[in-house]
Protein backbone atom coordinates (compact mmCIF):
# COMPACT_ATOMS: atom_id res chain seq x y z
CA UNK A 1 0.00 0.00 0.00
CA UNK A 2 1.22 3.33 -0.98
CA UNK A 3 1.68 6.75 1.11
CA UNK A 4 -1.64 8.09 -0.43
CA UNK A 5 -3.88 4.69 0.16
CA UNK A 6 -2.64 4.70 4.01
CA UNK A 7 -3.50 8.22 3.72
CA UNK A 8 -6.77 7.86 2.35
CA UNK A 9 -7.74 4.94 4.35
CA UNK A 10 -6.75 6.80 7.42
CA UNK A 11 -8.83 9.56 6.90
CA UNK A 12 -12.05 6.94 6.17
CA UNK A 13 -11.65 5.44 9.07
CA UNK A 14 -11.34 8.69 10.98
CA UNK A 15 -13.14 11.97 9.56
CA UNK A 16 -11.55 14.08 11.93
CA UNK A 17 -8.23 13.15 10.27
CA UNK A 18 -6.14 15.13 7.13
CA UNK A 19 -3.80 14.58 4.85
CA UNK A 20 -1.71 17.34 3.56
CA UNK A 21 -4.42 17.50 0.49
CA UNK A 22 -7.13 16.65 1.87
CA UNK A 23 -9.25 18.27 4.66
CA UNK A 24 -12.66 17.21 5.95
CA UNK A 25 -15.59 19.57 4.94
CA UNK A 26 -16.66 20.10 8.69
CA UNK A 27 -13.36 21.48 9.08
CA UNK A 28 -13.89 24.26 6.27
CA UNK A 29 -17.19 24.95 7.35
CA UNK A 30 -16.41 28.00 9.95
CA UNK A 31 -13.22 28.98 8.49
CA UNK A 32 -12.63 32.50 8.45
CA UNK A 33 -12.02 34.51 4.98
CA UNK A 34 -9.64 37.86 4.97
CA UNK A 35 -8.80 40.29 2.31
CA UNK A 36 -5.16 40.58 0.92
CA UNK A 37 -4.63 43.00 3.14
CA UNK A 38 -5.23 41.10 6.80
CA UNK A 39 -8.89 42.31 6.97
CA UNK A 40 -11.36 39.55 8.22
CA UNK A 41 -14.18 39.35 5.79
CA UNK A 42 -16.49 36.36 7.07
CA UNK A 43 -16.24 32.85 7.36
CA UNK A 44 -17.01 29.95 5.17
CA UNK A 45 -20.82 29.36 5.62
CA UNK A 46 -20.93 25.82 3.53
CA UNK A 47 -19.78 25.09 -0.09
CA UNK A 48 -21.54 23.67 -3.05
CA UNK A 49 -20.33 20.66 -4.71
CA UNK A 50 -20.98 19.86 -8.68
CA UNK A 51 -22.79 16.51 -8.28
CA UNK A 52 -21.20 15.64 -12.04
CA UNK A 53 -18.00 15.92 -11.36
CA UNK A 54 -17.59 16.00 -7.31
CA UNK A 55 -15.80 19.35 -7.66
CA UNK A 56 -16.44 22.07 -5.31
CA UNK A 57 -17.67 24.83 -7.33
CA UNK A 58 -18.38 27.76 -4.41
CA UNK A 59 -18.06 28.81 -1.14
CA UNK A 60 -20.68 30.20 0.65
CA UNK A 61 -19.13 33.18 2.55
CA UNK A 62 -21.41 34.47 5.81
CA UNK A 63 -20.88 38.24 6.24
CA UNK A 64 -21.69 40.67 8.67
CA UNK A 65 -24.26 40.08 11.65
CA UNK A 66 -24.17 39.24 14.72
CA UNK A 67 -23.72 36.10 16.16
CA UNK A 68 -25.58 34.70 13.34
CA UNK A 69 -28.48 37.50 13.21
CA UNK A 70 -28.75 39.32 10.33
CA UNK A 71 -25.87 37.63 8.22
CA UNK A 72 -25.97 37.67 4.41
CA UNK A 73 -24.28 34.77 1.95
CA UNK A 74 -22.03 35.60 -0.50
CA UNK A 75 -21.51 32.64 -3.10
CA UNK A 76 -17.51 33.09 -4.22
CA UNK A 77 -15.91 30.79 -7.16
CA UNK A 78 -13.92 28.16 -5.00
CA UNK A 79 -11.21 29.79 -6.92
CA UNK A 80 -11.02 32.94 -5.41
CA UNK A 81 -10.00 31.13 -2.22
CA UNK A 82 -6.00 30.83 -1.29
CA UNK A 83 -5.71 28.77 1.98
CA UNK A 84 -3.11 30.71 4.02
CA UNK A 85 -1.68 28.82 7.25
CA UNK A 86 -0.15 31.31 8.56
CA UNK A 87 -3.27 33.39 9.06
CA UNK A 88 -5.10 29.80 9.36
CA UNK A 89 -8.07 30.93 6.85
CA UNK A 90 -8.80 31.30 3.71
CA UNK A 91 -7.63 34.49 1.52
CA UNK A 92 -9.24 36.06 -1.34
CA UNK A 93 -8.90 39.18 -3.82
CA UNK A 94 -11.17 41.37 -2.68
CA UNK A 95 -11.85 44.17 -0.28
CA UNK A 96 -15.00 44.55 1.89
CA UNK A 97 -16.93 46.93 -1.10
CA UNK A 98 -16.51 44.61 -3.24
CA UNK A 99 -17.83 41.80 -1.48
CA UNK A 100 -20.64 44.38 -0.33
CA UNK A 101 -21.86 44.53 -4.25
CA UNK A 102 -21.69 40.93 -4.76
CA UNK A 103 -23.91 38.69 -5.71
CA UNK A 104 -25.73 37.99 -1.79
CA UNK A 105 -28.86 36.04 -0.27
CA UNK A 106 -30.19 35.87 3.19
CA UNK A 107 -31.98 33.27 5.23
CA UNK A 108 -35.35 34.19 4.12
CA UNK A 109 -34.10 34.74 -0.07
CA UNK A 110 -32.00 30.89 -0.57
CA UNK A 111 -30.90 30.97 -4.53
CA UNK A 112 -32.05 28.91 -6.97
CA UNK A 113 -29.07 26.77 -7.37
CA UNK A 114 -30.56 24.76 -10.54
CA UNK A 115 -30.67 27.73 -12.45
CA UNK A 116 -27.67 28.08 -14.44
CA UNK A 117 -28.01 31.86 -14.81
CA UNK A 118 -27.68 32.01 -11.12
CA UNK A 119 -24.35 30.70 -11.55
CA UNK A 120 -23.27 32.89 -14.12
CA UNK A 121 -24.11 36.00 -12.55
CA UNK A 122 -21.97 35.01 -9.68
CA UNK A 123 -19.07 34.16 -12.07
CA UNK A 124 -19.39 36.89 -13.78
CA UNK A 125 -19.28 39.55 -11.26
CA UNK A 126 -15.99 37.94 -9.72
CA UNK A 127 -14.53 37.91 -13.52
CA UNK A 128 -14.93 41.39 -13.54
CA UNK A 129 -14.68 42.28 -9.96
CA UNK A 130 -11.04 40.04 -10.24
CA UNK A 131 -8.21 38.57 -12.13
CA UNK A 132 -9.35 35.08 -12.10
Amino acid sequence: MNQQQTDLQQTSLNPQAETHELIASDKVEGTAVYSRTGERLGTVKHFMVDKQTGHVTYAVMSFGGFLGIGNSYHPLPWSALTYDPGQGGYVVDLTREQLQSAPVYNEDTMPNWSDDMYGRGIDDYYRRSTDF
